[in-house]
């Protein structure tokens, strides 16, 4: 480790073990299969005990090293004691190792804000964990499960963990964790990757890939569509449309050159969904809006609901603000 690294340095370090132990235990409670669900506002807003577990370790975890970072999480749980086996202490090495970026040098850890999502993508969770125990408790179909296996991986690809941190009410470091990622490749595959990034330093822990030039691939929601959504992604003239679950899993698509645009034309995503995803995306030069084409905030008082919508791009933002139908707008 060099010197003495700055906070926010440190804060990232610490934020990549801590997303790859809530990775850990989100793969664990899939395995036991027994999710724990509750519906929080109905079918398509649950919690599972993955996301209580791994929002209490994350939480508990960072701020035992960082006391005076607000943290804010998804999950509204009873403040209560952490057992110390769900505490992680690690920090990740390579993070240590970079030059923190001169204008967030001096940063102090009252002036950050931590914004945590323990499970993105808990309904695409839900749905691959009944698949893999329908697969498990019916031998015969042997046709039917072999489908619903490959159903069950692609949704599994859906799942993140997100934790993002903002200054100034800017999102400037994120932290990306896919807990199956690697899934398809079957038993003995080692699972998971976490992906990070700084403002003014870069992203890593995965290969930047620029879309296809000459097409243009939205991808949007795969369970929170209305007229207001289809109408928006049908004014991008797409040549494609991807819909599939978790604002993370739409970010990475976009970085890794799968969509060229993230199109959610509804109120429904919040801070703890962008923060870290949005500071990953602007690392690597792209650009994460509402559908007005302003930037989001992310002080420790706003409101929670990005009420104005999603829109985000690895390259050519303004086209796509500039095909947002003035129907959609007025919904807005």
């Amino acid at each position: 480790m060099s010197g003495n690294p700055a906070v926010v340095m440190r804060l990232v370090a610490s934020a990549y073990s801590v997303a790859e132990k809530a990775g850990a235990i989100v793969r664990k409670v899939l395995h036991s299969g027994d999710l724990g669900i509750v519906e929080k506002t109905g079918a398509n807003d649950l919690q599972t005990l993955a996301d209580r577990l791994a929002q209490k370790s994350i939480c508990a975890s960072l701020s035992r090293r960082f006391p005076k970072v607000t943290i804010i999480g998804e999950e509204d749980l009873p403040c209560e004691e952490v057992q110390e086996d769900m505490i992680e202490n690690g920090q990740a090495e390579e993070i240590l190792q970079k030059i923190c970026p001169k204008e967030y040098e001096a940063l102090k850890e009252e002036e950050l804000v931590v914004w945590v999502d323990p499970l993105d993508g808990t309904k695409e969770y839900t749905e691959a964990s009944s698949c893999l125990h329908l697969q498990v408790v019916d031998q015969e179909l042997h046709k039917e499960l072999d489908k619903t296996h490959s159903t069950a991986i692609r949704l599994l690809d859906n799942v993140t963990v997100l934790i993002g941190i903002a200054y100034g009410g800017r999102a400037i470091a994120g932290v990306i964790n896919q807990p199956f990622y690697n899934y398809q490749l079957g038993s003995g595959a080692a699972l998971g990757r976490t992906i990070w990034g700084v403002l003014g330093l870069g992203a890593f822990g995965f290969q930047l890939q620029e879309g296809p030039a000459d097409k243009r691939i939205v991808t949007t929601t795969r369970s929170h569509s209305n007229k207001t959504v289809t109408d928006c992604v049908n004014a991008m003239e797409p040549h494609d449309v991807i819909r599939v679950g978790g604002a993370g899993n739409k970010i990475i698509q976009l970085i890794e050159g799968k969509a060229s645009a993230y199109v959610f034309a509804s109120p429904g995503c919040k801070k703890w969904d962008t923060c870290g995803p949005e500071a990953i995306l602007h690392a690597v030069g792209g650009k994460l809006t509402d559908m007005f084409g302003n930037l989001y905030h992310y002080n420790a008082d706003v409101k929670h609901m990005n009420s104005a919508g999603v829109l985000a791009t690895l390259r050519n933002h303004d086209y796509y603000v500039s095909r947002v139908p003035q129907s959609v707008l007025r919904a807005l």
